[in-house]
């Protein structure tokens, strides 16, 4: 049997093109934190960027972030990667992947994405076939939730019954779960009383979930929102405390007060550094995004390295690669 592991001239990658742009969203300004957070009378210029690989034949593979209020630190990462995939086989996404790694084994690995979904995109496009189907394909439908943005405190979440208001509309819409971002100064009395106002008004009805984005200060409050949490039976506790999400001793012992599952790994970047959480027992659900965690084939080794412990891969956001993802996923 012959085996050739060459490559045609004509795949190596000639070219990336970055693009950079801004739009303005009605209704969103900036919280105390400095999250964005729904505003009423809120007006805000938000960056974005797309990114597009062009092989020597002219073939493209183009991708734009969904994380556009990130888009600085991505775009910057991604500009200093580009230049290194210069010359190699643009279907080798493999090792590109492993090239990238070792060069920004230094930063967070963001801009290590746009460039690995781009060259999915790129390789999908070759062969005709959606993104999901070349990674494996599992499914073609998916259940949602509605999920805030952080409330703010002029107008619109700006009380608990202003959230349970927002979680019964949902609820009127169609969607069958409602994930809650409270406001930006973490105070656990405060962000209580939104769990406790949306189980009143929509509980039994729609699945319940919170994110404290990291906002509450300490280890107690942490445990006093996740008492709240086991109180109105929410699916997940996304994000509790100010250690950033980064401390799996901290979580495990969160886990001992708190009965809810934890989503933790949102801000642990990349494969490796996700792995402790799983044998320190330290999160319920992994979290990653192809956005974040070095693109598709980044993400869908977490999902794999999940499986393989028998736990839930959550995927983090809504963009295309993200619905590609959890299209080919199992769990």
């Amino acid at each position: 049997m012959a085996f050739s592991a060459g490559s045609r001239p004509g795949n190596r990658i000639a070219r990336v093109e970055i693009h950079e742009f801004t739009y303005e969203v009605e209704g969103l300004g900036l919280d105390a934190s400095g999250n964005r957070c729904v505003m009423r009378g809120g007006r805000s210029q938000v960056p974005g960027f797309a990114l597009a690989i062009e092989t020597a034949d002219g073939a493209r593979g183009e991708y734009c972030t969904s994380h556009s209020g990130k888009s600085g630190v991505i775009v910057g990462q991604a500009r200093m990667l580009a230049q290194h995939v210069i010359g190699m086989d643009a279907f080798a996404r493999e090792a590109v992947f492993n090239k990238l790694k070792r060069l920004h084994r230094h930063f967070g690995a963001v801009g290590h994405a746009p460039i690995d979904i781009a060259l999915w995109d790129l390789a999908g496009k070759a062969v005709g076939q959606p993104i999901w189907q070349l990674l494996g394909g599992y499914r073609e439908r998916l259940p949602v939730y509605a999920s805030t943005l952080n409330g703010g405190r002029a107008g619109i979440l700006d009380s608990p019954a202003a959230y349970a208001d927002f979680a019964a509309h949902c609820l009127a819409l169609g969607y069958r779960g409602f994930k809650a971002h409270g406001w930006g100064e973490g105070d656990p009395a405060e962000e209580s009383a939104i769990l406790q106002a949306c189980a009143a008004r929509v509980g039994g009805k729609m699945t319940l979930m919170y994110d404290a984005a990291c906002e509450l200060r300490t280890l107690a409050d942490a445990i006093a929102v996740g008492r709240v949490c086991d109180e109105v039976g929410c699916y997940w506790y996304e994000d509790p405390f100010l250690d950033a999400g980064w401390s799996p001793h901290a979580a495990r012992q969160l886990k001992e007060h708190v009965k809810t599952p934890l989503l933790l790994t949102e801000h642990v970047r990349g494969l490796e550094p996700k792995a402790p959480w799983i044998t320190a027992g330290a999160t319920d659900f992994l979290r990653c995004d192809p956005d974040y965690d070095m693109g598709i084939t980044g993400a869908m080794k977490t999902a794999h390295l999940a499986e393989a412990f028998g736990l839930d891969c959550e995927i983090h956001a809504a963009g295309p690669a993200q619905r590609y993802c959890m299209a080919a996923m199992r769990n």
